[in-house]
């Protein structure tokens, strides 16, 4: 437990500044997180150094595809979330309203990237704007190894948390639900203002690398009119970033639902390329021709994967097709020990 940076006093109350809910909070009373509570008109972080989840992963898992591809990354949660998904695949952290998990301070963290050889740091399996003080401990100490850190995030931040994260994040994937249908959003996620994630993506995409996924769930929110007025927003607005659209599995509460249909997820890739998004990707369906990088100039596969492994590495040090020349944008590059991962 630490006192957190982001929030005000209000008399004897406090405001929670992490996200855009901004709970105010009477003594003794914990926000819709379930990981931030008033003491005595001080806003605690319950979880600092607590986490409940940490693992080492190839970072194609949070899924970045153009952050350093090929690198290992510790990937770091809690318990609790700003959100209530109803089908969240970590649903026994996320919607765990107890304070639980192992020691593991900031420091310890260091050492621990260091021992196992990792390139960086990844706050992810919950959501990690509610425990964006430990984050930003872990960040700051990152930066000054040599390590770089990001957010597996659902975008609902405060503007406040995109301020602090500027002193310690490099990238951030935004994970958009159904997309971004409203009635997905407030009857069953519970999120009073989902317009606020698109407002942050295009201030995001000004400080970070950002990458988009959407997950595209039968039924709540597959609709291909939806996906075109987020598609059409996203690439006015924040640009011709890397989008990833997510099959569904049934999970938690919505078990009764089906997986998603491989020709409805093919129809959203191929209206984002119609809008002219150069690097679309399907994830969560095992198959490389949509999985992999390809060169927009000559065609050619630049990163062969299935799933979240690498196959093939067909950029230069400085991130240009070995058959063109062309530059990717890609942030980072391993090619010369990319190969090591492939086996991990």
């Amino acid at each position: 437990m630490k006192e957190a940076i982001l929030y005000k006093k209000i008399n004897e109350k406090v405001q929670c500044l992490a996200c855009a809910r901004k709970c105010i909070l009477e003594n003794d009373s914990i926000g819709f997180c379930g990981v931030r509570k008033n003491i005595n008109s001080k806003l605690y972080l319950l979880v600092h150094s607590l986490p409940s989840a940490v693992h080492i992963d190839p970072i194609e898992k949070k899924p970045f595809y153009h952050f350093y591809p090929g690198s290992l990354t510790l990937s770091i949660g809690t318990n609790g979330c700003n959100f209530a998904c109803p089908y969240c695949c970590n649903y026994d952290l996320s919607q765990r309203r107890i304070i639980e998990g192992f020691d593991f301070p900031p420091e310890k963290a260091i050492e621990t990237a260091k021992k196992e050889n990792l390139d960086g740091f990844s706050f992810t399996y919950n959501e990690p704007t509610i425990f964006i003080e430990y984050a930003y401990d872990i960040g700051i100490l990152a930066k000054k190894h040599g390590f770089y850190t990001n957010f597996v995030s659902n975008g609902y931040l405060s503007d406040e948390a995109i301020d602090l994260a500027k002193k310690f994040l490099d990238a951030i994937v935004v994970d958009i639900k159904g997309n971004l249908n409203k009635d997905l959003y407030l009857k069953h996620i519970k999120v009073p203002n989902p317009e606020k994630i698109l407002e942050n993506l295009k201030v995001l995409k000004e400080y970070f690398h950002v990458e988009v996924t959407d997950l595209i769930i039968p039924k709540y929110g597959d609709d291909l009119e939806d996906a075109k007025k987020l598609l059409n927003f996203i690439y006015e607005n924040v640009g011709n970033i890397p989008i990833h659209f997510l099959r569904f599995f049934p999970e938690y509460k919505w078990i009764n639902l089906e997986s998603t249909d491989f020709e409805i997820l093919l129809k959203h890739y191929n209206l984002a390329k119609e809008i002219g998004f150069e690097y679309v990707y399907l994830g969560n369906v095992g198959n490389e021709k949509y999985e992999s990088t390809y060169c927009p100039k000559c065609g050619n596969i630049v990163i062969k994967r299935i799933g979240i492994m690498l196959l093939e590495f067909n950029l230069d040090e400085k991130n240009r097709c070995k058959f063109c020349k062309h530059k990717i944008p890609i942030v980072g590059n391993l090619s010369k020990n990319w190969r090591r991962f492939f086996f991990y």
